[in-house]
């Protein structure tokens, strides 16, 4: 990226500047800020900012820098000359923040050999530099060469090397060529900071020429099918009448409104807001011959054990598309836990697997049941509906839990309804001090019986899976905020926030929980991850560890395996056409990425072409955001599959 030094200005012409680059680097010794105007610049300013306060000018400099750190500067530099003690102070007041800590050297006279810079490079790693600043005086072409050389021993994204002067004019856009997080421009020839620093302009223009960078605001997001779909069926079992507000169609809860009809409840549509009567469900109320799912794996998921409860006499439940290739790994056992039979059509190539269509045979005899986690949550958060309606108290314990964020937005909506339960996560030391639920080994749950749904009224969250493209592409193509969402929900997807600070991302929402999310690019960095509790942001994180400079690693493949495809082999070979070196370990996929700065400024853009969706709409949203850096048109072969989850994800990502 582009950092444009500013010096000798006060905090209105600052602010201005900030409308107009970026990223920033603040020389707080040369621009007259008071400690409130310091804190307000840096709090305020979604533009990645540097601070700076060089030692030599400023005897109150380290109480400046620190300052800044506190008030929310994305890096602090500080200079290698600094006393130990400054840099142990500057250090853990970074480590606090979460600011990034650049170490800096500066050579007003000559360029070192390459040896004496490689020394200065690791002393300034030993100096707690995240990202070392290496900034020389050139004499001739060779000293360039001896900077671009010092590149081979750092980390992509870490280091900063450039020369000052005349002939080290040419070192400052090498050292994006090299992959350097950014490097230093200003705004005119009059307010250079150093010799030879080009305008900001003029380098953009060499830099960018004409690739677009996306710019939207107030993009409103949809409602979560994982709310709505779970919210529409307990309506449909509850005794009145319920107003569920914020409702957004797409397939899967289309097919959930018809299985609401199929079970006896009446629905009415009113814009946004649904209106449906239950059917004040109870044991063996309904006597169904068979009941269609959609493609909805989560509802298919749902209806099984209520059904066996609900139904009667044996059931048929069938489905379509992508659903009728997907098996419901583990239902025969969990299922058999309480009682229940499975009979499916078609058999899979293990024990375990069934497919639809399958017919469920009852009834669901309460009790307890210890049972896998491994194949996701969707099944269990359908035994959390069922157990209830049985006549007697029933406990089920979850051991290797996954996507256990889901099975806690069907106890919240449950509740939401009148049904009550009981639940304890388990874990070693570190999970009872974080809470982190990759480190939750159990769960169990405590369920009284009899119990029956009530109506209820309540406004359906919006989707953090469906903004998830639209952050990610924010976060690397420009600036984006989206509006609608709740970030003190419980849904897993929430992660991609964590996940996007972590990649560096620059994020921040006004007006509350509910307020506009804001995301725009800022220099990047490679992250681990686990999304064995989020599956679904798998294609998206992926793409975003293509733009990350280094090697990115993602936990959670297995958890692919059977979604609408086989999403990790998906997701692998659209990555490897598009020129991405990916690998799979076992249950991790790791991505060797590069930044979009270094990508420009070598040509080495995304490669585009014909794409495979393979009818997932997962793959088509990371496919599009992917395609906003590709060389040249990314054709998608389906991208009307969108419609299971977002029907209007296509109109509005063209507004990026």
């Amino acid at each position: 990226m582009i950092c444009v030094s500013i010096q000798n200005k006060e905090l209105p012409e600052i602010l201005e500047l900030l409308e107009t680059v970026e990223m920033a680097e603040i020389r707080l010794d040369r621009c007259a800020l008071d400690d409130e105007q310091i804190e307000q610049l840096f709090e305020d300013s979604d533009v990645p900012l540097i601070a700076t306060c060089r030692l030599s000018e400023e005897s109150q400099a380290p109480e400046i820098l620190e300052k800044a750190i506190r008030a929310g500067a994305k890096y602090a530099d500080l200079e290698m000359e600094a006393p130990a003690a400054v840099g142990r102070r500057i250090r853990e007041a970074c480590r606090s923040c979460g600011t990034v800590l650049i170490r800096s050297y500066h050579n007003f006279t000559d360029t070192p050999p390459l040896p004496v810079l490689e020394s200065i490079l690791e002393r300034a790693r030993s100096f707690g530099g995240e990202v070392v600043k290496i900034v020389t005086t050139a004499t001739s072409k060779a000293d360039n060469e001896t900077l671009k050389a010092l590149y081979g021993s750092a980390a992509p994204g870490t280091l900063v090397a450039f020369a000052m002067g005349e002939e080290g004019r040419e070192s400052r856009m090498e050292a994006l060529r090299q992959g350097a997080p950014f490097t230093y421009a200003c705004v005119s020839e009059e307010e250079a900071t150093a010799p030879g620093q080009w305008k900001a302009s003029e380098m953009a223009q060499a830099l960018y020429g004409n690739f677009r960078f996306v710019k939207a605001s107030g993009l409103p997001m949809p409602s979560s099918k994982s709310f709505a779909q779970r919210a529409v069926i307990a309506a449909a079992l509850a005794q009145g009448t319920s107003r569920l507000s914020g409702y957004s169609p797409c397939g899967d809860n289309e097919s959930a409104l018809a299985v609401a009809r199929a079970l006896g409840a009446k629905v009415k549509i009113d814009g946004q807001t649904l209106e449906i009567e239950g059917i004040g469900a109870e044991p063996g109320c309904l006597k169904l011959p068979e009941l269609h799912t959609g493609e909805s794996g989560l509802l298919t998921r749902l209806m099984v054990p209520l059904l066996s409860v609900l139904n009667r006499e044996p059931v048929r439940v069938t489905g379509e598309k992508t659903l009728l290739g997907r098996p419901l790994t583990g239902a025969h056992d969990i299922m058999a836990a309480y009682g229940v039979r499975l009979y499916p059509e078609q058999t899979g190539a293990r024990r375990d697997d069934c497919y639809l269509p399958l017919k469920v045979a009852g009834p669901l005899i309460p009790g307890r049941a210890d049972v896998s986690g491994k194949g996701g949550s969707q099944l269990l958060s359908g035994l959390l509906a069922a157990l209830p309606l049985a006549e007697g108290k029933s406990a089920l314990y979850v051991q290797e839990p996954r996507s256990i964020p889901y099975l806690f937005i069907t106890v919240d909506v449950l509740k939401k309804f009148g049904i009550r339960m009981g639940s304890e996560m388990e874990g070693g030391p570190e999970f009872m001090e974080t809470q982190d639920w990759s480190l939750c080994t159990g769960v169990n749950f405590f369920i009284k019986g009899g119990q029956r749904y009530q109506a209820a009224h309540f406004s359906i969250e919006a989707d953090w899976s469906g903004a998830a493209p639209f952050l990610v592409a924010g976060a690397l193509f420009g600036e984006v905020e989206v509006e609608g969402l709740d970030t003190e929900s419980l849904q897993a997807d929430i992660s991609i926030m964590d996940i996007l600070i972590q990649a560096g991302a620059c994020m921040s929402q006004t007006d509350g929980p509910t307020g506009p999310i804001h995301v725009r690019r800022a220099p990047l960095s490679p992250f681990h991850t686990d999304l064995n509790n989020c599956p679904d942001l798998f294609p998206m994180v992926a793409v975003l560890a293509a733009f990350c400079p280094g090697e990115s690693h993602i936990l959670g493949v297995e958890r692919l395996r059977h979604k609408e495809t086989d999403r990790a082999a998906a997701i692998e070979e659209a990555l490897r056409q598009m020129g991405v070196p990916v690998r799979v370990e076992e249950d991790e996929m790791v991505v060797e990425g590069t930044g979009l700065t270094q990508r420009l400024a070598t040509g080495r853009l995304l490669k585009g072409g014909k794409f495979a969706s393979h009818s997932d709409h997962r793959m088509v949203m990371a496919l599009k955001v992917a395609a906003l850096g590709a060389d040249s048109p990314v054709e998608i072969d389906d991208v009307g599959c969108v419609a299971k989850s977002f029907p209007d994800f296509n109109e509005l990502f063209d507004k990026l």
